[in-house]
């Protein structure tokens, strides 16, 4: 959970599940022996501004927080974009970790502990299931990635709500977590107590262990790839294209020739692709009778080289135009 040395950060929105992970790291850093005796944790609060009380509500999160020990706790306003074409909750999530990085470089901090718990990650395999997103959003929540660290996702909401009892804590709820115009929320208030109903209390146990199935086997996928990509790819020429060779994309397996595709378009400077974009340069990859181009995300496109040309045997990722 902490660092021997340096700040460790708990993000804390005054929820149950924040607030049991701020009491279990105060724990940790009242220790006076053993290997994390030295280590340091703070707290960042993350007002979005989103609900009337929101003041209030960070102000009483603060409070606890420092009551438990914690230091430096400060408060970090988050700008959620109105105008997201990716919808509020993606906004929200953005301006989120936007605040989070701020409060790390301010405060010194080498990491952030988040209080993602085990309903969290049965509900977002859910969402990966409804939005067909494949092996990578089943994998779920990742347990770290990069700072930002999850100790809690073997934890379930009741008990960070015991943990908070029995600790004398007084958390908050958060009203759009059950608002149905948010696709989560409809998943946490309608969709999982039907299937509870339906298939029994262990699901949400059931779904966490796919994640955790998936998610080692698409890191494994990924690092394949990343192997494999390199030897297909001739050095970028001065715009940023790249070329991949085609016989030996072509004869890889689906799974890592996707992977590949992607790689390829972010290193060209675009995003990370769609399924549906992915699809269409996957059949311009193994004998498309068009040779493109294909747009991607970002302003990237793809073609195959023409024959009689330098380019031929080669898929060519069209760098965006410089500005």
């Amino acid at each position: 959970m902490l660092e021997p040395q340096g700040l460790t950060l708990v993000a804390c929105s005054g929820g149950a599940d924040s607030l049991a992970l701020a009491a279990a790291a105060a724990w940790h850093h009242r220790r006076t022996t053993g290997p994390l005796a030295d280590a340091r944790v703070g707290a960042v609060v993350v007002d979005h501004h989103l609900h009337p009380d929101s003041v209030e509500v960070s102000g009483r999160a603060v409070r606890q927080l420092k009551d438990l020990g914690l230091g430096p706790v400060r408060i970090y306003p988050a700008h959620v974009d109105p105008e997201s074409p990716h919808g509020p909750e993606a906004a929200a999530r953005t301006g989120r970790y936007q605040a989070f990085r701020k409060a790390m470089g301010e405060l010194g901090a080498s990491r952030i502990l988040l209080a993602h718990t085990r309903d969290d990650q049965a509900e977002q395999v859910l969402l990966g299931l409804a939005r067909g997103s494949g092996t990578r959003s089943l994998a779920g929540i990742p347990a770290s990635r990069g700072p930002f660290h999850r100790p809690l996702l073997q934890l379930s909401r009741g008990e960070t709500e015991a943990i908070c009892q029995y600790e004398g804590l007084d958390w908050w709820s958060d009203p759009a977590n059950a608002d149905p115009k948010y696709l989560r929320s409809r998943i946490r208030t309608e969709v999982m107590p039907l299937l509870q109903e339906r298939l029994g209390e262990s699901i949400r146990d059931a779904l966490a262990r796919t994640a955790q199935i998936a998610a080692a086997d698409a890191e494994y996928l990924e690092a394949e790839a990343k192997e494999i990509f390199p030897t297909l790819l001739e050095d970028p020429d001065e715009t940023g294209t790249l070329r991949l060779k085609l016989n030996p994309l072509r004869a890889l397996a689906p799974a890592i020739r996707r992977r590949i595709i992607a790689l390829a378009v972010v290193a060209a400077g675009g995003a990370n692709p769609s399924f549906e974009r992915l699809s269409a340069a996957e059949t311009l990859v193994t004998g498309s009778r068009s040779a493109g181009p294909i747009q991607m995300e970002g302003e990237v496109s793809l073609h195959r080289g023409a024959r009689g040309s330098t380019e031929y045997g080669k898929l060519v990722v069209v760098a965006p135009p410089l500005a």
